[in-house]
């Protein structure tokens, strides 16, 4: 089932790497299938290069495995949440482990708008969350909880994760959220990068949806 959906997934985990949003075999992506009620998502552990289709597992709303040999990445908690609970505007999320993100979960910062562009995460700023261990529960739960209203939070001490409505704007949304987060870290250092105001932002969001073809 869901074959698409699995090749979109070998596709986009090696863009993980590619981009240099993640290293290793960190992060984890996923697609949801509102029709079946499914999620497919990358497996734990295996190099995004040496991934293929048959690594990919199916989990039902339940978070039970429906078909795969492989064990889902140990976040499919903090995926499921968000197709459980919005589904209906939900269909992909990914989890990066991204340099500049990490630096401020690590140092438990939002981001504010220091940027018009954050406009694409939903709101006006990106929101840190609680710390809860890798894997567990309590981790989907606080990042839920930051992403509320919002297509992007951090995880404090640990990265990035974004959702949209297909693969291709949740992970758009992860690679402007992290060349944002990098050009507050710079402004940062130079001194005290100037927030914009609340009235700024309304009319970015006022705009955003005329932009483009």
């Amino acid at each position: 089932m869901m074959q698409e959906e699995k090749a979109l997934l070998v596709e986009y985990g090696k863009k993980l790497i590619s981009t240099g949003l993640t290293a290793g075999t960190g992060g984890n992506i996923s697609v949801f299938d509102p029709e079946r009620q499914l999620m497919a998502i990358t497996p734990s552990g295996i190099d995004y290069f040496e991934m293929t289709v048959d690594d990919i597992v199916l989990l039902n709303l339940a978070g039970e495995i429906v078909e795969g040999t492989r064990k889902p990445s140990s976040e499919w908690q903090m995926h499921l949440i968000n197709y459980q609970k919005r589904g209906a505007e939900i269909r992909a999320v990914v989890h990066a482990h991204s340099t500049f993100s990490t630096i401020l979960a690590t140092c438990r910062k939002d981001l504010p708008a220091t940027n018009y562009m954050i406009a694409v995460a939903g709101g006006d700023d990106v929101r840190c969350s609680k710390y809860a261990a890798f894997g567990t529960e309590e981790l989907a739960e606080y990042a839920f909880e930051a992403m509320e209203g919002r297509y992007a939070c951090f995880l404090a001490n640990h990265g990035l994760l974004t959702c949209g409505p297909t693969l291709k704007e949740a992970f758009s949304v992860a690679s402007e959220i992290e060349r944002l987060a990098g050009l507050h870290v710079g402004a940062s250092l130079l001194g005290n990068p100037v927030v914009l105001a609340q009235s700024d932002m309304a009319k970015v969001h006022e705009q955003f949806p005329s932009y483009g073809q």
